[in-house]
């Protein structure tokens, strides 16, 4: 598709804006640095992100204390809700911290990101522990989402644990998700139940939650702003209901922060509509095969160094399905993955 071209006048407008929003960078900066020249700023402190409002951000310091709003010096980029960084404080007269500008971002542990419009990776949060991937009774779970979300996860080095929520839908004999859920955990994935139907339902989740930041992504419907709204119950959260038609959730989340989580110890959870819609957009077909675990001691073991894993001879793959040893389902899944990589798939987010 053909890009539109812009009038004389919008790329005047566009080029009037962006110098502008120049200007108003530099004038800030120069502002912070005669704060700093002046000593209106204290020592330098560590802190983390809790909320990203383009050029100011809310800033934790590691003291304790609450939020505090700071400037972003004109030479960072690219910072994002979770990332650590070094800032320094203003004070008022009676001694209370009234503002702040961030100096430096410390070094990631890793980060997570999302393809842009124009298919270019941007980060989205910093500083994960784990992704938790919800998905519930009701809308039913399809094994190829779930893969498609798990071969994100991998893919971003972070720690992926499957939750399945609304088990109180669940039939007696836990019906054809049993299977599906014991086919995950025998591949090695954590995988916890719950439901915010009874007072009791969350214990798994606390437990998993407890002493690691965390973030929730899922398709709509499955109960992700019910937990969360359960997770942190003085926070004022929308839920969004499920359609009696459609049987579908809507999205309900517009805001990006870190939260300390009340209800599990040293807990924080980042919620984001941009963590929420997860995609492969990014990834090749190597990069989806390593996304399937079972897949690693495998891959590079094919007679043709070139292999598709179709129908070729000598794939260990295909050979490792004729064993026993891959699920054929969960290849098939891949394959679907795969496929999809050109299609119109490709350009959706995982919702």
């Amino acid at each position: 598709m053909s890009k539109r071209k812009l009038s004389r006048q919008q790329r005047w407008r566009i080029e009037k804006v962006q110098a502008e929003r120049a200007r108003r960078s530099e004038q800030r900066d120069a502002q912070d640095s005669r704060k700093l020249a002046a000593g209106e700023y204290g020592p330098e402190q560590p802190g983390r992100v809790i909320a990203h409002f383009g050029r100011t951000l809310d800033v934790r310091g590691d003291d304790g204390g609450g939020p505090v709003r700071c400037h972003l010096r004109a030479n960072l980029e690219g910072l994002v809700t979770g990332d650590r960084v070094v800032w320094r404080a203003a004070q008022d007269s009676s001694g209370n911290v009234v503002d702040g500008v961030v100096v430096a971002r410390s070094e990631r542990q890793n980060v997570l990101e999302r393809p842009d419009a124009r298919g270019q990776l941007k980060p989205v949060a910093a500083n994960i522990d784990q992704i938790l991937i919800v998905f519930a009774v009701e809308p039913a779970p399809h094994p190829n989402l779930i893969d498609r979300y798990l071969v994100a996860a991998e893919a971003t080095g972070i720690a992926p644990v499957l939750v399945l929520n609304k088990i109180d839908l669940l039939p007696e004999d836990g019906g054809e998700l049993t299977a599906l859920l014991h086919r995950y955990e025998t591949l090695g994935y954590a995988v916890v139940t719950s439901t915010t139907a009874r007072e009791d339902g969350l214990e798994a989740l606390h437990a998993c939650l407890a002493e690691r930041t965390s973030v929730f992504v899922g398709q709509s419907g499955v109960g992700k702003s019910s937990l969360i709204d359960r997770l942190l119950p003085e926070e004022e959260l929308r839920i969004g209901a499920l359609s009696k038609d459609s049987r579908k959730g809507t999205h309900t989340t517009t805001t990006a922060r870190l939260y300390d989580l009340p209800t599990a110890e040293k807990a924080e959870l980042i919620d984001s509509p941009g963590i929420r819609e997860f995609g492969l957009v990014h990834l090749d077909e190597q990069q989806v095969a390593e996304g399937f675990i079972e897949f690693r001691d495998l891959l590079g073991r094919c007679r043709f160094r070139d292999c598709r894993h179709r129908q070729e001879p000598g794939c260990a793959l295909l050979e490792a399905v004729e064993r026993g040893e891959v699920h054929p389902e969960r290849f098939a899944s891949y394959r679907r993955i795969v496929e999809s990589l050109n299609g119109p798939e490709r350009l959706g987010w995982l919702k």
